[in-house]
């Protein structure tokens, strides 16, 4: 196996990174005042700009390998998770950002204190960080292993602790001095430069394969690796659960995951915040699909030899006893120079852009959220806001790499689901949100106290229905979908208890 950079790659890996350092260093001459400035840009953002941020936000190096993985071993259903994020993106443009827009939000969990208390907000935003904490650290975790594994051909804790600060270190760059704005510019370079890799990978397998387009359609399809859509009830990316729990996931996701949505905030107006959501999925859906058409041309690649020349026996998907994708399999043994060197780029670009989004998010809801109600009693002023803005974005920073070097050695010497726990962990927030807000927006019920104890009834109603609980009691398998349905029912039952406001 031939894993060693070549001197190209290095040139490669070089200019990418001199183009992040001249870059953050242009975007970092803002002259920001306020902690309102530093988390919404002033409301001065582009509406395609945020657009791109949107889709470079939702994107992260487990899609950037998991897209290829899923279309290689199955097919491309999981096309339908984006036409039901593509539903779910038209009820956010359409209830959720009018309210948020209406009370000039900075972040989405300001809603609950216009509708309840001050002490319902910050119960969503800690809901938010902890959660965010887990689930992002986990995808930090995901994004250094493929990094170190390509870079150092191992995947040794001080490589992976190396690959962990090179992406941090890359993310504070924007984050730290210029705020949502350098990270909103930033994820355009990194959105362009994934996309890119992929485009490279795509072309090489192509021509690689040396055969005709009519030939490898006729196929793929001869082995139902087309479907577009599964009416069965399997579970998975079925039509019925990507119009339930697919499609409840995807709200919270772009509506209700300061993550996501800090950067629709960031608009001119309320039309612009609507317009950068439906464009962000309309961008996103060819994105996915370049990544599904990888698969499938690795599916014809490894697994069909009278049209590669590669025997079956050849694919071997591990690596130092660590499980990898397809994609990473192919990256490993078959990248050519100069193409290994762009990947690999790529696979950070997509890790940075979801890393220095994060940073902003969870220090948002921590300054705006939580710190600054606080100390609504002494006199500060918005130098001290700003100043706690960039300590909590190195706060977190540090957090988020202890929560992936965790994720490490819990995966590399147990044998518990921490790292599927982590990665879900958002779900099972995002379950208690709908809830929720759900009662907030549709309803006049609900209290301080009911947001409290619904936010922890749709949590624990989908923790107990993971597997590692409710299948050591019952040999069953609670489908995911039903996990959000069910989570986030619990959650709005539990509002309706309180009493009806006026």
């Amino acid at each position: 196996m031939n894993s060693s950079f070549s001197t190209l790659d290095w040139i490669v890996f070089a200019s990418y990174f001199l183009v992040l350092i001249l870059t953050s260093v242009v975007l970092s001459q803002n002259k920001i005042k306020t902690s309102r400035e530093y988390f919404t840009g002033g409301n001065a953002m582009p509406m395609f700009a945020v657009a791109i941020s949107v889709l470079a936000t939702s994107q992260s190096a487990a899609t950037f390998l998991g897209g290829p993985e899923y279309s290689f071993g199955k097919d491309l259903t999981f096309l339908g998770f984006y036409l039901s994020a593509f539903l779910a993106v038209i009820f956010v443009a359409k209830i959720l950002v009018p309210r948020f827009y209406a009370i000039n939000a900075i972040t989405v969990y300001e809603y609950l204190e216009h509708r309840y208390s001050p002490k319902a907000k910050r119960y969503a935003g800690v809901m938010f960080l902890v959660g965010r904490l887990f689930a992002s650290g986990a995808r930090l975790y995901i994004g250094a292993l493929a990094i170190s594994m390509i870079l150092f051909s191992d995947i040794l804790a001080s490589h992976i602790a190396l690959s962990i600060i090179v992406l941090i270190v890359g993310a504070l760059a924007y984050t730290y001095f210029g705020g949502v704005k350098s990270v909103i510019f930033s994820d355009i370079i990194q959105a362009v430069t994934y996309i890119g890799a992929g485009l490279a990978v795509l072309i090489y397998l192509y021509y690689a394969l040396n055969t005709d387009f009519s030939t490898i359609i006729s196929t793929l399809n001869q082995n139902h690796k087309l479907k577009l859509f599964d009416f069965s009830f399997a579970g998975g990316f079925t039509v019925w659960t990507l119009l339930t729990g697919w499609f409840l996931l995807n709200i919270a996701a772009y509506g209700l995951d300061q993550d996501m949505t800090q950067r629709v905030l960031t608009c001119k107006n309320r039309k612009e915040g609507e317009k950068s959501l439906i464009y962000s999925i309309i961008f996103t859906i060819p994105v996915a699909m370049l990544f599904l058409a990888i698969g499938l041309l690795l599916y014809l690649f490894y697994l069909h030899p009278e049209i590669s020349g590669i025997k079956e026996a050849c694919i071997d998907k591990g690596f130092n006893g660590e499980k990898i994708t397809i994609f990473m399999f192919y990256i490993l043994n078959e990248m050519p120079e100069g193409l290994r060197g762009l990947v690999t780029v790529g696979a950070i670009a997509a890790a940075l852009s979801s890393t220095n989004s994060v940073l902003s998010a969870m220090a948002s809801v921590a300054v705006e959220d939580i710190y600054r109600p606080a100390l609504i009693n002494k006199n500060r002023d918005e130098k001290h806001f700003l100043k706690a803005s960039r300590v909590m974005v190195i706060v977190f920073a540090i957090l988020l790499s202890l929560m992936a070097m965790v994720s490490f050695y819990w995966q590399q010497y147990t044998s518990l689901p921490l790292l599927n726990f982590a990665l879900s962990v958002m779900a099972f927030a995002y379950a208690s949100l709908l809830g929720v807000y759900g009662a907030g927006i549709f309803t006049n019920r609900g209290t301080e106290k009911t947001v409290l104890f619904a936010l922890i009834g749709g949590f624990l109603t989908v923790l107990f229905l993971q597997p590692y609980i409710i299948g050591n009691l019952i040999d069953i398998k609670v489908d995911f979908s039903i996990q959000m349905v069910l989570g986030t029912l619990v959650s709005f039952l539990i509002m309706m208890l309180g009493k009806k406001r006026l």
